[in-house]
């Protein structure tokens, strides 16, 4: 009968120990969602932020063209 038991308690540490791992992933899981979705804005806010104000040849800004916002 004691054996019985040791098994019980070593099914229990299995079960304990994917429970615990089941939860890291899934706190991993959402701490990649949150930074997927500030990567998303600050990569948009970057891509607008890249463009160079360039002189014409009297010294006035030059208009942005369509292949300024190609990235």
């Amino acid at each position: 009968m004691a054996g019985t038991s040791r098994t019980t308690f070593a099914k229990r540490q299995k079960e304990r120990a994917r429970q615990e791992k089941r939860l890291e992933k899934l706190q991993r899981k959402t701490e990649r969602k949150k930074l997927g979705d500030t990567d998303a804005a600050t990569r948009e806010k970057q891509s607008t932020g890249d463009l160079v104000q360039t002189l014409g040849e009297d010294g006035q800004p030059r208009g942005f063209d369509f292949h300024d916002f190609g990235k």
